[in-house]
């Protein structure tokens, strides 16, 4: 069924990802809406003047600039990346991301609610088909001790103003279901990975600072452990909930990947001293330097991915050791042609 589809954060990391996976296996219309800061990129999109395709620069928290292209491109499908996300940044600007995350997503509800209801639990003939499909995270559920498994009723527990405020914005999806019948589904991720991924992320600044033979910063004593998705992974499980998962329902995606940050920094330094040495034949593990910790930093998250595994059929194709592979390729190739560009 042939769709008109608003992805908001579509020239994101995971967006992006997912605006060029469903470009190819869909007719349906795509309208990217993005604010473009920092971490949005629209080299990212590999869409070339597609007539199903529409990219707006705009902010999901201004709600004049959500309520018209609702009406304007007779949106019926919603897929919410847009977010601040950094948990860093949220420590030292946490207005940001009350501001996005929380006021930006109950803007894209009320318009959703607007455009496909009559009334509360009454769809518009027209739009039966709605979905609104709200992109979280595991670290919404706060942290783990060494043993256990998040799972899509592990209780709420939020330790820094991002994962705080994305819980909220998961509350507030959560409430139009149950107070107005939106048709929503709410996905909460593992750490992604992969291509397209900013800068500031652990596995890129890793890969560059080891090619700019710079110090690899690590927080603490790098035991904190992460379960690791690969992004392409993460896109197709978005899809299959976004198509088949039942609405009002929370589905947990994970990689069953889980690693150590020290794990994953010796893990890529390994694979660089084989596919691009040091001219001083030195590893890069040399680089590795441990510094002050995050404040409030998590121990360890890792999902529990059974429910959508055995009620929609999907896994992951790739684990951690052949994802980061063709991650750092990716990287190498940017980082050097990054290089070529600034000369």
């Amino acid at each position: 069924m042939k769709k008109n589809i608003l992805i908001t954060g579509g020239a994101g990391f995971i967006g992006s990802n997912f605006v060029n996976l469903i470009s190819k296996n869909s007719d349906s219309k795509i309208i990217n809406l993005d604010a473009l800061t920092y971490a949005a990129d629209l080299a990212n999109i590999e869409i070339k003047n597609d007539t199903n395709y529409t990219f707006i620069k705009g902010d999901i928290c201004d709600w004049s600039v959500v309520e018209k292209i609702f009406i304007e491109h007779n949106i019926d499908t919603v897929v919410h990346f847009a977010a601040e996300s950094h948990v860093d940044n949220s420590i030292t600007g946490p207005r940001a991301f009350i501001e996005t995350n929380i006021v930006g997503t109950f803007n894209l509800l009320q318009a959703a609610y607007q455009m496909w209801m009559k009334d509360p639990n009454q769809l518009k003939t027209e739009f039966k088909h709605a979905r609104f499909l709200h992109i979280s995270t595991d670290e919404v559920y706060g942290t783990l001790p060494k043993t256990g498994l998040f799972t899509e009723k592990t209780p709420y527990a939020p330790n820094s103003p991002y994962s705080a405020s994305k819980a909220s914005s998961d509350m507030l999806v959560r409430s139009y279901f149950h107070t107005y019948g939106l048709p929503v589904v709410t996905t909460n991720c593992s750490n992604n990975y992969g291509p397209r991924q900013h800068d500031e992320k652990l596995i890129p600044t890793i890969i560059r600072k080891a090619i700019n033979e710079e110090n690899i910063p690590i927080y603490g004593d790098g035991k904190n452990i992460r379960d690791w998705l690969y992004v392409l992974d993460h896109c197709k499980g978005i899809d299959l909930v976004l198509h088949t998962g039942k609405i009002g329902e929370t589905y947990n995606i994970g990689g069953k990947n889980e690693r150590e940050n020290i794990y994953i920094a010796t893990a890529i330094c390994k694979i660089l001293d084989t596919i691009k040495p040091r001219k001083d034949r030195k590893s890069y593990k040399d680089l590795i330097t441990f510094v002050t910790d995050r404040p409030g930093h998590d121990f360890r998250y890792a999902i529990d991915a059974t429910k959508i595994e055995s009620q929609l059929g999907w896994s992951a194709e790739e684990n951690f050791e052949s994802g980061i592979v063709k991650t750092i390729r990716w990287y190498l190739n940017k980082y050097i042609e990054d290089k070529s560009e600034n000369r």
